[in-house]
C-alpha cells in the first residue's frame, strides 16, 4: 500500500540521503509540510487498483455516473463492486458524469461563482479563452492529479502542475506560470473549490481576465480540457505505467512537448498547437 506522498518520501529517504529533506522536497516541487503529511485513510493497493479501472471506464466514457460505471465493471470483473465504493472513489479522483446530477467539483460556500461565457461564442483566435481542470493520473503504485492550463482556440498547453493533494497552490502555480506567456480575455473553468477559491480568481482579476464558470454537472462546457485528459491518458499514461513521481514528472513534460509541438490536430486542420497559437 503506497499513496501518492509516500511515494515521493520514499523517493526522498532512500535515494537521495546525502540532501537535505529542504533541497530534495525542492527538487521534487514538494512543500515539505505534504512532505511530513500522511493520510488519515491511506488508499488500499485494493482501492488502486479499482481506481485505475474507474478511471479507463470513465476516459472512454466520461457520460457515465457511478451507476454506469459500477455496472460495467460488473460487467468486466469480479467480484462485484458496491456503487458506494465506487462513489467514494469517484470523489477522490475528482470524477463525475457528464450529464447533470450531484457533482464532485464543490465549490466552498463562501466562495463567488461566476456565470458561464461561453454559450453560443465564437473562439477563433488565440488568448480569447483559456481553461483549465484536474485530473486524476494513476501509477504503478499510488496516484497523483493533474492541472493544465489550455488555450481554446489552439489547443496549446500553456502551463500544468502535479499534486499529490487537491489544495489550491499547485492550481494558482500552473495559472502564474500560463500567465508568464501571454493573458487571455477569458479563462473558464469548473466551479470545484480549487478554482472558486478566493486566491484563485483574485489572480485572474488582478489582470483584468474576466472568469467564466460551467454549469453544475456540466463537464462538456469544458470539452477542450476533457479530450486533453483522454489524449494524455491514451497516448501517455496508460502506455508508460509510471513507477515514480519524478518518471511521471519527466514523462509527461516530454509528452506535452510532444503534443504542442509534434502532434498534428484534424481539427487545426493537421497542424500543431504551437504553430496555431503562435501564427
Amino acid at each position: 500500500m503506497t499513496s501518492p506522498v509516500a511515494q515521493k518520501k520514499e523517493w526522498v529517504d532512500s535515494e537521495h540521503e546525502q540532501l537535505s529533506i529542504r533541497s530534495q522536497c525542492k527538487l521534487l516541487e514538494l512543500n515539505r509540510s505534504t512532505f511530513y503529511y500522511q493520510a488519515e485513510n491511506a488508499i488500499s493497493t485494493d482501492d488502486l487498483r479499482l481506481m485505475r479501472m474507474i478511471d479507463e471506464i470513465y476516459t472512454r466514457c466520461p457520460f457515465y455516473g457511478s451507476r454506469r460505471i459500477t455496472a460495467q465493471l460488473n460487467r468486466e470483473s469480479s467480484p462485484q463492486w458496491n456503487r458506494k465504493r465506487i462513489q467514494r472513489l469517484m470523489r477522490i479522483m475528482r470524477i463525475r458524469g457528464v450529464a447533470p446530477g450531484p457533482d464532485t467539483g464543490k465549490p466552498h460556500p463562501e466562495n463567488k461563482i461566476y456565470p458561464y461565457l461561453l454559450r453560443g461564442a465564437v473562439i477563433d483566435k488565440p488568448n480569447q479563452v483559456w481553461s483549465t481542470d484536474i485530473t486524476y493520473l494513476p501509477m504503478m503504485k499510488g496516484f497523483m492529479y493533474l492541472v493544465a492550463v489550455i488555450d481554446w482556440h489552439a489547443r496549446y498547453v500553456l502551463s500544468w502542475s502535479l499534486s499529490n493533494t487537491l489544495e489550491t497552490a499547485f492550481c494558482i502555480e500552473a495559472l502564474e506560470h500560463a500567465l508568464t506567456v501571454d493573458t487571455p480575455d477569458i479563462f473558464n473553468t469548473d466551479q470545484g473549490a480549487q478554482f472558486t477559491s478566493r486566491e484563485f480568481t483574485q489572480v485572474l482579476l488582478d489582470k483584468g481576465i474576466k472568469i467564466s464558470m460551467d454549469g453544475r454537472g456540466r463537464a462538456l462546457d469544458n470539452i477542450f480540457v476533457e479530450r486533453l485528459w483522454r489524449t494524455v491518458k491514451y497516448e501517455d499514461i496508460y502506455l508508460n505505467g509510471y513507477q515514480t513521481v519524478p518518471e511521471l514528472r519527466l514523462g509527461l513534460k516530454r509528452y506535452f512537448e510532444f503534443y504542442n509541438q509534434e502532434r498534428l490536430h484534424q481539427s487545426l486542420g493537421y497542424q500543431t498547437p504551437k504553430e496555431v497559437y503562435f501564427s
